[in-house]
């Protein structure tokens, strides 16, 4: 199969470019090691748990507590910070999936080198270290909010000659991600943020800097009736201020002569009533809800 001037070698074929290492392409039900990795993973939710590691990630570049800042596709967003995603990335899903941080690679899985590569456009940068080497390749498409990753093993043969840049990155190709890679898992939702769904006007209140915190987050509230509000969110809406979470708080009677019951899922009670209302709260999780017979809960 050709590609331009690339010719992907086939499964039973010897690597190209292999230099002293010379070895024999194999599918990736032959290849031991990608089978021990697979075998590793197993019993992780894969798909759930790079959720949470890429939302950490892209709240972490965000640094929204400091900078305000909620979304990544934001002009104000450098495209040097979009792409330190995948470097951020990686230490989460080491910390996600409790991995070692371990050399050749990124980390050991069944006692097998691994790789992590993420993109937030339509390829990997597969550095010299890792080529020929088994790698988890990530692609977060930020537009629709959604994430998949596959185990592959990144043969030189299978990777586009690059530019002749001095780091000898280069891509992977897609013929051999579609037909020598498994996918760990299907395209998956990724967390929106609540702040995006808000119209410019109602944003520009929320995060202006008058009036105060809890005027703001009584506007918030409001706007964002029965959808989960993350910690981070509240930190990012009193960002620069002081003990915004407090602040949060304190609106719980103000929210109440709007006819909505503040819940905070670091109280049981809170939790338990939001699950009454088929709603998941998470320990750092708020919301407004507009339930019959209100009542002040604790918190």
């Amino acid at each position: 199969m050709s590609r331009g001037r690339l010719v992907l070698h086939e499964p039973g074929e010897i690597c190209s470019n292999a230099d002293a290492d010379q070895h024999i392409l194999r599918t990736p039900a032959e290849d031991s090691g990608l089978q021990a990795v697979l075998d590793g993973l197993r019993p992780y939710d894969v798909a759930g748990l790079y959720t949470g590691a890429i939302a950490n990630a892209i709240d972490y570049v965000l640094d929204g507590a400091r900078t305000g800042r909620y979304d990544l596709l934001s002009p104000d967003v450098h495209p040097g910070e979009k792409a330190s995603v995948g470097a951020k990335l990686e230490y989460e899903v080491l910390r996600s999936f409790n991995l070692p941080k371990e050399p050749p690679l990124d980390t050991v899985i069944s006692g097998v080198p691994v790789d992590f590569k993420a993109t937030v456009g339509a390829n990997w940068a597969i550095p010299a270290e890792a080529q020929c080497q088994l790698c988890i390749c990530t692609q977060i498409q930020l537009g629709r909010s959604r994430h998949r990753s596959w185990l592959v093993r990144a043969h030189r043969s299978w990777l586009y000659r690059g530019s002749g840049n001095r780091d000898g990155k280069r891509g992977l190709a897609v013929h051999a991600r579609e037909h020598w890679s498994v996918p760990l898992y299907d395209w998956t939702p990724l967390p929106v943020n609540p702040l995006t769904l808000l119209t410019a006007e109602q944003a520009s209140r929320v995060l202006a800097k008058r009036p105060g915190q809890e005027r703001r987050f009584s506007m918030m509230f409001n706007y964002l009736e029965g959808l989960v509000v993350p910690r981070s969110v509240i930190a990012t809406v009193g960002a620069g201020r002081h003990d915004p979470l407090r602040r949060a708080r304190n609106i719980r009677k103000s929210l109440a002569r709007d006819g909505l019951t503040l819940l905070c899922g670091k109280f049981p009670e809170q939790r338990d009533l939001a699950a009454a209302h088929k709603i998941t709260l998470g320990p750092e999780d708020w919301i407004a809800l507009r339930m019959e017979g209100d009542q002040d809960h604790a918190g």
